[in-house]
């Protein structure tokens, strides 16, 4: 009986990046499989952002090979938002963009993070945690498959930043793979792999959750 193993998610491999001669990325390697959280850490400036744009695709790298496998979800850090369209104009704008038949999973999910009652509120007056709130919600709008997500909890209050992590425990049963980009982290035994930016480069480490799930 032949054994068949998925392919991961998402691979990238031999990234390089640069503006003018300021190399940013050096030869960054990353793999996330189905159902995998892994936290890319490094201090502002050492490229995180141009990592996950290139990733996204939003930016092309100048040398390197991603392979993506399903929909694509991506919530940059700062929001793209319209900021004269209300929260549920925004969620009806997207929905015809992803051809979703109506905004039931959107709904949800404004329920979910607890901002329902801004839902005729324009963007430009929302308070900054409620239009990541929104950032987060236009991203996972269409149910990606790979999720990644650019300092995503910034300006979350304590209660948001629980449901936040409640939502992507249900994501990743599901067999999403997320990409989540910091500079701190917290909690690191919430992921299965930290893997350091550093010159360009990254280097995994395994978290005590992941050596847990190995001796099960």
């Amino acid at each position: 009986m032949t054994t068949t193993i998925a392919a991961p998610a998402l691979e990238a491999h031999d990234l390089h990046k640069a503006y003018g001669r300021h190399r940013v990325l050096r030869g960054a390697d990353l793999t996330v499989d189905r159902g995998q959280l892994v936290a890319v850490v490094g201090e502002n400036g050492t490229g995180k952002s141009t990592l996950l744009k290139a990733l996204a695709g939003t930016l092309p790298a100048d040398r390197g090979e991603i392979r993506l496998t399903g929909r694509l979800g991506y919530c940059p850090q700062d929001p793209v938002l319209n900021l004269n369209l209300t929260v549920d104009q925004h969620l009806h704008y997207f929905a015809a963009a992803y051809r979703l038949p109506d905004l039931a999973h959107g709904r949800e999910l404004v329920a979910r993070l607890g901002y329902g009652q801004y839902a005729n509120t324009t963007a430009g007056k929302l308070s900054g945690g409620t239009r990541q709130k929104l950032n987060l919600t236009l991203a996972l709008l269409h149910d990606p498959d790979v999720l990644l997500l650019d300092e995503p909890y910034q300006g979350f209050d304590w209660e948001t930043y629980l449901r936040f992590w409640d939502l992507v425990a249900d994501l990743r049963s599901r067999g999403k793979a997320i990409v989540v980009i910091t500079h701190l982290v917290f909690e690191q035994d919430r992921f299965d792999t930290l893997a350091d930016l550093v010159d360009g480069r990254l280097t995994p480490r395994t978290t005590t959750r992941a050596a847990d799930h190995a001796d099960a």
